[in-house]
């Protein structure tokens, strides 16, 4: 009998492959050090497979198009744009705020070429990146003097070390938050070598408690909005101005991180009242942190306002280098303050456009979907919801809306099918049906939203 040949001889050389011309768009594309490693990895997985007794095409067209393959998952970026359909408007894990037109431009415009980042046209000389947003930041805020760095995290690290380092920081239990990937206030206060002292209890914290607390070794009291939670009920804590001059009788700080950089009234768009950067200086807080990703609807940053003198001590701190913005975020961030020196927030920041859309405007953009995915044989309809504002901004609230509901017996499958679609587009499941809010699909990518829900009809 005639002997089986062995399948491993057939395998074609690197080399070999390397000259094939199915190889040179590759090169071309990816250059001849990695194609050869893509080809060099693609005959192991091979010889590999053989090897176990599986079936494995030896040759150079099926090796190729394995090569091919590896390179393209290879260089396939993984921060990638996606669809929102959560309706959770500033969404932590699919990167916060979309940026407005206008600061995308800005960002755009300053990647592209040399710029002013630390240059002074006037003087000739080197300058400092500290002005690009701060002039914007004092007109919006009030505030004497403000300074970006790289998220709120840091802005609060670099005022407590700053200031507080080696001395006590008074704090109510109730403030004692935990945000996003388990990073907690004590934490942060530890890392900055400043004292925690807690005062009060959870949901009830007096003026006297702060005031008992003050020892010669107090350096100020800071207050931490718990913009991602909500305690009610049996409640109380003092107000702002009552602890600036209790602070202020004992030549005390008064630290304020406000976290969800709300510069404007929430309550006009059916949302509960969130306390204001404005009206915390007002009050008489000597400084205050917030995020620039948040309500304030800019790239990621940690903004720092207060009194001037505070400011300089913190432009000069020797951290402040290590968590500074770059370019980019400073760009993008001056460009969305602009939209508040101007008053045209709602009509060009996403994040407000979002919260100010009409429940009619929503449902008939829900309807006019059901309508055209109700033609290819999705079982369609609209129902009421609720969208969410996230983020960890004004919890526990929420924005009535309209949903796009798409009805399946394996709802599961659908949703990860649109994970897989280019454009991802990211659905909810609630009560075995698969939802998309209207709220959270911006207008230029409602027709790529359409055409990855029309594959789903391939399910049906």
């Amino acid at each position: 009998m005639p002997s089986t040949p062995n399948p491993l001889r057939q395998l074609p050389s690197v080399n070999e492959l390397l000259t094939q011309a199915q190889a040179q768009p590759l090169i071309e594309s990816h250059g001849r050090v990695l194609t050869t490693e893509s080809i060099r990895t693609a005959v192991d997985v091979t010889r590999q497979t053989l090897l176990a007794g599986q079936p494995a095409d030896p040759s150079p067209a099926a090796i190729l198009q394995r090569a091919a393959t590896w390179l393209a998952d290879l260089t396939l970026p993984t921060l990638l744009p996606v669809i929102n359909g959560t309706g959770v408007i500033i969404h932590t894990n699919l990167g916060r705020a979309p940026l407005s037109a206008a600061a995308r431009q800005a960002i755009a415009t300053v990647a592209h070429s040399y710029n002013t980042l630390e240059y002074d046209l006037d003087a000739g000389q080197r300058g400092s990146r500290s002005l690009h947003a701060a002039s914007l930041l004092q007109r919006v805020t009030g505030a004497e003097a403000a300074l970006v760095v790289n998220n709120n995290a840091a802005a609060v690290i670099l005022m407590l070390s700053t200031l507080c380092a080696g001395r006590e920081v008074i704090i109510s239990r109730g403030q004692l938050i935990e945000i996003g990937g388990g990073f907690r206030v004590p934490d942060i206060m530890a890392q900055s070598g400043a004292k925690l002292v807690e005062v009060g209890t959870t949901n009830r914290t007096h003026l006297r408690d702060y005031a008992q607390a003050i020892t010669e070794n107090t350096a100020a009291i800071l207050v931490a909005h718990p913009s991602n939670y909500k305690i009610i009920g049996f409640t109380s804590e003092p107000e702002l101005a009552e602890l600036a001059e209790l602070a202020h009788q004992h030549e005390l700080l008064l630290l304020y991180d406000q976290g969800s950089g709300a510069l404007r009234d929430t309550k006009p768009y059916g949302l509960a009242p969130e306390p204001l950067v404005q009206d915390a200086l007002t009050a008489g807080c000597d400084l205050v942190t917030f995020s620039g990703d948040k309500l304030l609807g800019g790239p990621q940053a940690g903004i720092l306002c207060g009194r001037a003198d505070i400011i300089q001590r913190l432009q000069r701190a020797p951290l402040t280098r290590a968590l500074r913005p770059d370019k980019l975020c400073l760009a993008g961030l001056a460009a969305t303050l602009t939209h508040f020196v101007q008053d045209e927030v709602d009509e060009q920041v996403p994040v407000w456009q979002m919260m100010s859309q009409s429940i009619k405007a929503l449902e008939n953009r829900a309807l006019a979907w059901a309508a055209e995915l109700g033609e290819v044989g999705l079982d369609t309809a609209v129902q009421n919801g609720f969208s969410t504002v996230g983020g960890g901004s004004l919890p526990g609230t929420t924005l009535p809306t309209k949903l796009l509901v798409i009805r399946h017996t394996a709802v599961s499958h659908l949703e990860t099918k649109l994970r897989q679609q280019r454009p991802p587009i990211i659905a909810r499941i609630q009560d075995n049906q698969l939802l998309i809010d209207p709220r959270t699909i911006l207008p230029e990518q409602e027709e790529a939203l359409l055409e990855g829900l029309r594959v789903l009809s391939d399910e049906c």
